[in-house]
């Protein structure tokens, strides 16, 4: 067996792995959405729908994108820069603190607009929920960074499967409705999250709970020149990341201030049933991206390469059945009163097709250095979401936001592969097969 056969066998077993764990985080997410339908109806599926949602993007926009960064300078070489994990840490306490901050002070516009039937301070009290996503969110992807394969699946089935115990909880306890939302949520987060610290802290060795000064844990000054790097590496990256998310929710946004949370909670069963067919992309992506920013250019290029066939067919075989039972999976799981959420998961599995191959493009822009790429094209499809959910959703509501997400899903994903594809084309054995160093490539 040659050493390139050797590699494809174990990046596809890894790659399945992932998948399974996604796939396990699916049933966790579909049996809560499950119970929360079976107890609230279609509005408490949209009231949870974003409450899984806006904590966590306010988050993400306060730590400067240290999610993304997170992994790059993980990868290889770059993880043991002095004063390194100092700078993560009082980048992910900071952004956490403010992003904190400022979800209590829109509490009263949020309860307006998107939960008009629930108290400001109800939804205030949400915003508790921003640093617990935020710690679960972090500690996933520095397990990303450090190659713990199995550490980050494990994670990754985890942080859904969570959510279902958890949520019984405060049921149990007496609590209902937003209020018993919120409690799981939290109490989710932080279970997964101390797991998933556990590992990361047992991967790089920390004694005290990393709390030893020096290269050896977490606890020291941290250093300004490496907090711009990771600054400048995480905003160009985070730009996408973020696009990416509104891609993928704005139209949750959109649709529950101006249709209502029971449209919403419709959609969002549908939107999470088409997403079935985008988990082998974002395990290509999770998967590849550290691998691809540790080897050379020219490797890199070819690896990429290599992986974009198999991954557009086996998309396109997969969404055959999964669109055939889309109709009988919502009767059983979720009832009639879901029954307007087939047509939009059916016109959003249309969007799916170009994800595993868009999956491996976007693996391909982060390892080489330049998320900026990555965030450029997705803007597009940001665009595109915006002006068609506006002028859609008034007039077909649920349906209308379905076919503007997948517009912008071909769009962009079409674009990352020609991106890909033309990139990657450039490279030649003649450049350096040097490991990539912690200078990322700007654009």
């Amino acid at each position: 067996m040659t050493g390139a056969t050797k590699r494809g066998g174990e990046l596809f077993r890894t790659v399945l792995a992932n998948c399974s764990a996604r796939g396990l985080a699916i049933v966790g997410l579909t049996l809560a959405t499950v119970l929360v339908a079976r107890i609230g109806g279609p509005a408490a599926v949209g009231e949870y729908a974003l409450l899984r949602m806006l904590p966590g993007l306010v988050g993400v926009l306060c730590v400067v994108g240290l999610p993304g960064a997170l992994a790059y300078f993980l990868a290889g070489p770059r993880r043991n820069l002095p004063g390194l994990w100092p700078t993560l840490i009082a980048v992910g306490f900071a952004g956490s603190l403010l992003g904190t901050l400022v979800w209590m002070a829109a509490a009263p516009l949020l309860a307006n607009v998107f939960f008009p039937h629930e108290s400001a301070v109800m939804i205030a009290l949400a915003g508790l929920t921003v640093p617990t996503q935020l710690l679960l969110t972090l500690g996933k992807t520095a397990l990303q960074g450090l190659e713990d394969r199995r550490g980050g699946d494990v994670v990754i089935a985890a942080e859904e499967l969570a959510f279902l115990p958890c949520y019984v909880l405060p049921l149990l306890a007496g609590m209902h409705g937003v209020a018993a939302i919120v409690l799981g949520l939290a109490l989710a987060d932080l279970v997964v999250a101390v797991e998933a610290w556990r590992r990361v802290s047992r991967r790089l060795g920390w004694t005290r709970l990393g709390l030893a000064r020096g290269d050896h844990g977490w606890w020291g000054r941290p250093d300004r020149a490496i907090g711009r790097r990771v600054a400048s590496y995480g905003l160009r990256g985070q730009v996408g990341g973020l696009i990416t998310l509104l891609n993928l929710r704005l139209d949750f946004a959109i649709l529950g201030a101006m249709a209502g949370p029971a449209v919403l909670g419709s959609y969002a069963v549908a939107s999470k049933y088409a997403e079935l067919l985008r988990l082998p992309g974002t395990a290509l992506t999770w998967v590849c991206y550290p691998r691809l920013a540790s080897v050379s250019e020219t490797e890199a290029a070819r690896t990429a390469r290599r992986m974009i066939r198999p991954a557009m067919i086996g998309i396109a075989v997969a969404a055959i059945p999964v669109a055939l039972l889309t109709a009988p999976v919502m009767r059983l799981l979720y009832g009639a009163q879901f029954g307007p959420a087939v047509d939009p998961a059916r016109v959003l599995l249309a969007g799916m097709l170009l994800a595993g191959a868009s999956g491996v493009a976007s693996a391909y822009l982060y390892g080489r250095g330049s998320p900026g790429l990555n965030s450029i094209v997705l803007g597009i499809g940001l665009v595109i979401t915006v002006v068609l959910d506006l002028l859609l959703i008034p007039r077909f509501g649920a349906l209308g936001a379905a076919t503007a997400s997948t517009a912008a899903y071909l769009c962009t994903d079409g674009v990352l592969v020609g991106l890909l594809l033309r990139l990657s084309g450039r490279a030649r054995p003649r450049q350096s097969t040097a490991p990539a160093q912690g200078t990322g490539v700007a654009s």
